[in-house]
């Protein structure tokens, strides 16, 4: 599996660059290499960047389920064999075509879904582990749509030959999907234990179940974007700052869990159409709510402004080339994103992929004229001298978008005569949603972040 272990080295240093921060919560949930057979079950937001972020963070060697028409691309198809992916064909993928690809190697033609299931199978035989995305199709919707059945069959299927399975839920929140440079959480619950109850409709449906309700621990849903919207207003307007993602994620996620079964309070429906107009209100003005806690005094914030500076000016001198160099390739990869991308679900895969061939495309070409031009030993020095200027290309990067941030900041709240009154109602909002926490939330839930209301005047 030596070229699988060198892939998932690739991936992981790619998904770092792509992504600012990693955090990764609940891995000792996952048994460890050798541990026992394991079916990874996560959800599908993004693309391919999920089963990538699963490959990179959980320890495992894990196969996945890929449709077929990925493999059916001579260095795609490559790919995912290398990291042992296995096709699924799917119904929509084929629907009035011919059974048989007009085009591609021998190894791209689609195989039918029962060798794929038996394939699965026998990974989870050896004690190996396997991925795959109950939902089957990656989405940009803003819950968990319906599970298909496929994880569940497979598991008993494994369940009723002896093997002792085991599901884990996994959870992939990303803060901002699209952005290069953002933050995603990647959570694994806990295991599911298989039992060997046959492989009936009415066994995969209850275990597609309880997988469904381990996915849903893990990730944020809510019936419509604009909820999600407010909702996560009302989360902001209640943590306290400098928290973890992985606890924004959980406040978030319990916001949303228990809205549905007080929305219809009266006390709870207005407060909801406060945080709307104020988070309407700060759209008007081009201002966030984290810019008014930024910029409480624009004096204040000047010192933070002037480090953020110094430190981008330490990096600079090194990061120039590399701006140069990786300019274009930013170009391309916004380009690639907002032009050749299909659906939204796959606009930050098309921006990775797009990314990796062009820096690799720059670096082979700078490489080759710097050997061209002075040797070896040029080709040697272009080439340990690229990484490192491309490391202090992403510490300027993120640098100058803290310090385009606090700039634009600064600028929209000097003297502006409406921010004060913004000011004073994000601390009446605050009070509203500590009080109505207090009150609504569930008995028996343990606060995440305890908040005491403030006593009436």
């Amino acid at each position: 599996m030596w070229v699988y272990r060198l892939l998932q080295r690739l991936l992981r240093l790619v998904s770092r660059v792509f992504f600012r921060q990693v955090e990764v919560v609940g891995r000792e949930n996952v048994p460890p290499e050798g541990g026992g057979p394991v079916i990874f079950a996560g959800n599908h937001p993004n693309s391919l960047i999920d089963p990538v972020l699963i490959i990179t963070s959980c320890g495992r060697i894990v196969h996945f389920a890929a449709k077929d028409v990925l493999f059916q691309s001579r260095l795609l198809g490559a790919v995912m064999r290398g990291l042992g992916a296995v096709p699924i064909k799917r119904r929509h993928d084929h629907d009035g075509a011919s059974p048989e690809p007009a085009a591609g190697p021998p190894s791209a033609e689609p195989v039918s879904n029962d060798d794929a299931f038996s394939a699965l199978t026998q990974v989870l035989r050896q004690g190996r582990a396997m991925g795959i995305f109950p939902e089957g199709l990656s989405h940009d919707a803003s819950q968990l749509v319906q599970l298909k059945t496929g994880a569940a069959r497979i598991a008993l299927g494994a369940a009723a030959a002896g093997v002792p399975v085991k599901v884990v839920p996994v959870g992939i929140t990303y803060i901002r999907r699209r952005r290069f440079r953002s933050r995603v959480l990647v959570q694994f619950g806990e295991p599911l234990n298989v039992e060997a109850s046959g492989q009936t409709r009415e066994g995969a449906r209850a275990l597609t179940a309880e997988i469904d309700a381990g996915m849903r621990a893990l990730t944020i849903n809510a019936g419509d974007w604009d909820t999600l919207r407010v909702l996560d207003g009302v989360r902001r307007l209640y943590q306290p700052q400098g928290i973890s993602t992985h606890d924004r994620v959980e406040l978030a996620r319990r916001f949303a869990v228990h809205y549905p079964t007080v929305r219809e309070q009266p006390e709870v429906a207005q407060l909801f159409q406060r945080v709307s107009a104020y988070l309407e209100r700060l759209d008007e003005a081009g201002l966030s709510d984290a810019d008014l806690l930024r910029g409480a005094s624009p004096v204040g914030a000047i010192p933070r402004l002037v480090r953020h500076l110094a430190l981008a000016l330490i990096w600079l001198p090194l990061a120039l080339p590399g701006l140069l160099v990786h300019a274009p390739v930013g170009l391309l990869a916004i380009f690639a994103g907002r032009v050749l991308t299909p659906r939204k679900d796959v606009i930050a895969t098309t921006k990775l992929v797009a990314g990796i061939f062009g820096v690799l495309l720059m670096y082979v070409t700078m490489v080759v004229l710097a050997g061209v031009a002075y040797g070896g030993y040029g080709a040697a020095a272009m080439g340990a001298f690229l990484p490192l200027t491309a490391f202090a290309t992403l510490k300027v990067f993120d640098r100058a978008t803290a310090v385009r941030r606090w700039g634009s900041t600064l600028l929209r709240l000097w003297g502006r005569d409406d921010i004060a009154e913004l000011r004073a109602e994000r601390a009446q909002l605050e009070e509203a949603v500590v009080r109505a926490v207090d009150r609504f939330k569930p008995k028996d839930l343990v606060a995440l972040f305890p908040r005491t209301p403030a006593e009436p005047a």
